[in-house]
């Protein structure tokens, strides 16, 4: 539902879920918290998020967390999400600084993007994606020097 724009849709079916008695699992909750990021719900991702916990005893796994990261990204609130990242009971892994380094550039945070950048350098040094997303911030910046050093 969500990556076609039907997010709130997918929202109302989680309530009919609890109305008729279905306890939500961990795969569950990873779909709503897709809807809210792909729909821009940023506080009904956030009280998803914690009534998971709260309500029903469902432990954030790396996909939940990577879902609030990716909510956060889009919506711009990056030092919410950076925070979220450095907070996790988990490391972060390559995939989850690619997408916060994704949502840096799109929305212009060039500081934030590097440090992103430099943790996807170290844990995936083969992946040029990184470089192009680095790359590509800086030049948005109108930052050449560091374009080239890229």
């Amino acid at each position: 539902y969500a990556q076609h724009g039907y997010g709130n849709d997918a929202l109302r079916l989680f309530r009919l879920m609890q109305l008729e008695g279905v306890m939500p699992n961990k795969i569950t909750f990873v779909s709503i918290l897709s809807a809210c990021s792909h729909s821009g719900l940023v506080d009904e991702g956030y009280r998803y998020f914690a009534s998971m916990i709260t309500d029903f005893g469902v432990v954030p796994t790396t996909d939940h967390c990577v879902c609030m990261i990716d909510l956060l990204g889009r919506a711009g609130q990056l030092d919410e999400a950076e925070n979220l990242m450095n907070n996790m009971p988990f490391e972060p892994d390559a995939v989850t600084w690619m997408n916060f380094l994704g949502a840096c550039r799109v929305h212009g945070n060039v500081e934030l993007g590097a440090r992103a950048a430099e943790h996807v350098f170290k844990l995936d040094p083969n992946n040029a994606a990184p470089y192009i997303l680095l790359s590509n911030l800086y030049a948005t910046a109108n930052r050449w020097d560091d374009v080239a050093k890229v």
